[in-house]
């Protein structure tokens, strides 16, 4: 059997460098907005001369999203739950401030919070980095204890949301790109990699296809669900638009499938064409409102490509005319503020008690050995943490070269450039060079996304020293030992205390895919196994990308070779039942087919209670990191 994927070094730098210059969608105009933001943050920090802008400017890359209406949401949302905090902070400031362990338990309060919520709400993408505020502002506040200055502190505190929320929001409504772009953008993105393939079949085509298939169409459904909520397209052009993000993945599919089938050389030309035709008027901003079908030319293909020619003109002829679609996709993302398990599943509390330990000894230790300039320390734990040991593990060694990377950056910009700066803009340049290099890795893969916000964490504190062009090494030199200190130390933690394996996790979603192809096999209607095979593809990225992970748990948690590789075969065997079980006719053929794959996963559901009851612990579901 063939290694993991990234198994072997060599590959894995290869993989990890070909996604660092990935040119995709919108990736560098999301990359400029964020650089451009950045500039316009640190030059109002400067004019106000507020305290810390280099955090004030990293903040901007949690406030921004692919999409104008989700990053003005996200400002609003950061600004409203920040005022409340400092509201409630200016009544209980001047009682704490001046007693160490009252200040200390406040900070560990909030903290066990703001991480709870964290874990097991709607904030997960926000709350972490409102608690590296509080705590941050609680810290800066104990060294200025008198009332008037504390209070301005709180408020100097305010303005590390407030500044980059006014810009985010200017910004977006002058430039961010409208949600329904994204949306059409995404759509003529796949309709031209459909063309592709069938146009000039071979690897490369095969290769960017496979990795839209497991992007899937959540993100398309995201976008305009947003789309509805800023009423600036036509509800109709809105559901249209989400049956056209659930007729792609099905069209994906049936052009992956074609291609395996050996399609007729003159049908796979004619409906190249057809697609790109569709995709001009999704790149024009538009939809198709009638598509023409492609019939197969008669006696040059057999009963499967015949079968998937009739399911690709069907997924033609539907490609925009419902809206369906979108409403049962918006019925199906309605939930609570809480996770359903929210208050029944201990890994939410687990998580906030091990974020805010590691925390609150990175605070002791600063203060107790009085280095205040390692400050940082206290700031990275509430940006790095994840979930799971594995997920630690891997993002810590994206975390430490970005931050490596960006401080030589740093370091090398206060030695040879600084010297030459006399005027704000030399700085702001400098700032947007490094938003710009940050924020391009930021919205690259996941499996990168980590390191650029690293790298841009640590140039910012090296070339932002306060409000004027700094100089001073030391205080770079402190700041960037403080970071790597929060990383080292959430590690330690996490790898040791309440450590989260993710081997259950994986067994968990192989497992759920393996019943429901059993359940698709079963189903009598062709067009409805149709449907439930298109949106596979995503399920297995997610359960190979986890088994991926598995290899970076600790030593006390990782899982031998040998159980890496039958999770591979597992995966590989699931993967590859899309095919027989989309033509497949015979009732007997589907039967057997199905009870094979049933108990493939009673196999797999008895693995997985098995590492269950090993570890001891109550399954933590798929945790959200809180950087990004």
């Amino acid at each position: 059997m063939a290694p993991l994927v990234d198994e072997r070094p060599r590959g894995m730098l290869r993989t990890r460098w070909h996604e660092l210059l990935a040119a995709t969608s919108g990736r560098g105009e999301s990359a400029l907005r964020l650089a451009l933001i950045c500039a316009l943050v640190t030059w109002v920090a400067q004019i106000y001369q507020t305290p810390e802008p280099a955090l004030t400017a990293y903040v901007v890359f949690f406030m921004n999203k692919p999409d104008r209406t989700s990053s003005i949401l996200t400002s609003v949302v950061f600004t409203v739950l920040i005022s409340l905090i400092i509201g409630l902070l200016l009544l209980i400031a001047n009682a704490t401030l001046d007693v160490p362990a009252w200040r200390v338990t406040v900070m560990a309060s909030l903290s066990l919070g703001m991480l709870f919520l964290a874990s097991a709400s709607k904030l997960k993408p926000l709350a972490g980095i409102l608690m590296l505020i509080i705590a941050f502002a609680l810290d800066q506040l104990a060294r200025v204890p008198v009332g008037e200055l504390a209070t301005r502190g709180l408020l100097y505190a305010w303005l590390f949301v407030g500044i980059p929320a006014g810009v985010t929001i200017a910004v977006n409504l002058l430039i961010g790109p409208a949600p329904a772009t994204l949306a059409t953008r995404a759509i003529a993105l796949r309709l031209r990699a459909a063309q592709e393939l069938l146009a000039s079949p071979g690897e490369p085509a095969r290769a960017r296809l496979v990795t839209l298939r497991r992007a899937g169409e959540a993100s398309i459904q995201g976008h305009l669900h947003l789309a509805g909520l800023e009423k600036t397209a036509p509800r109709e052009d809105v559901q249209a638009l989400g049956q056209s993000a659930h007729s792609i993945g099905t069209l994906l599919m049936l052009v992956d499938a074609l291609d395996h089938a050996h399609a007729p050389p003159e049908w796979r030309q004619t409906a190249a064409n057809r697609l790109g035709e569709m995709a001009a008027i999704f790149e024009r901003g538009r939809y198709p409102a009638d598509v023409e079908a492609v019939p197969c030319p008669r006696g040059q293909s057999g009963r499967a490509v015949a079968l998937l020619v009739a399911d690709f003109n069907a997924a033609l002829a539907h490609f925009a005319q419902s809206g369906e679609a979108q409403a049962a996709h918006a019925a199906g993302v309605k939930r609570g503020f809480f996770d359903a398990d929210a208050f029944s599943n201990p890994a939410h509390v687990r998580f906030a008690v091990k974020v805010t330990a590691a925390a609150m000894a990175c605070y002791l230790f600063y203060s107790l050995a009085h280095w205040p300039g390692i400050h940082t320390c206290l700031i990275t734990c509430y940006i790095v943490a994840l979930g799971t040991a594995a997920e630690t593990v891997e993002k810590m060694a994206l975390r430490i070269a970005g931050a490596l990377l960006g401080a030589a950056a740093g370091l090398a910009a206060i030695v040879w450039l600084m010297p030459s700066i006399d005027h704000v803009a030399g700085l702001l340049a400098l700032v947007f060079a490094g938003g710009l290099a940050g924020g391009w890795i930021a919205a690259g893969s996941p499996r990168i996304a980590y390191a650029g916000f690293q790298l841009t964490f640590a140039f910012f504190l090296c070339v932002i020293q306060g409000s004027e062009p700094g100089y001073d090494l030391a205080i770079a030199r402190d700041r960037v030992i403080g970071i790597l200190l929060g990383n080292v130390v959430v590690y330690v933690i996490f790898a040791h205390v309440w450590p989260v394996s993710i081997a259950p996790r994986v067994d968990a979603a192989i497992a759920a895919i393996l019943h429901k192809l059993a359940a698709v096999a079963r189903m009598d209607g062709h067009g409805k196994r149709r449907d439930a095979l298109a949106a596979m593809p995503s399920q297995v990225a997610n359960a190979s990308a986890d088994l991926h992970l598995a290899r970076y748990e600790p030593l006390s948690l990782r899982r031998s070779t040998d159980w890496l590789r039958q999770r591979q075969a597992w995966i590989a065997e699931a993967a590859a039942a899309e095919f027989p079980l989309l033509v497949m006719d015979a009732h007997a053929e589907s039967d057997a087919m199905a009870m094979h794959l049933q108990r493939l996963a009673e196999v797999v559901d008895g693995s997985a209670a098995m590492i269950r009851d090993s570890v001891g612990e109550h399954d933590p579901g798929r945790e959200q990191p809180l950087a990004h």
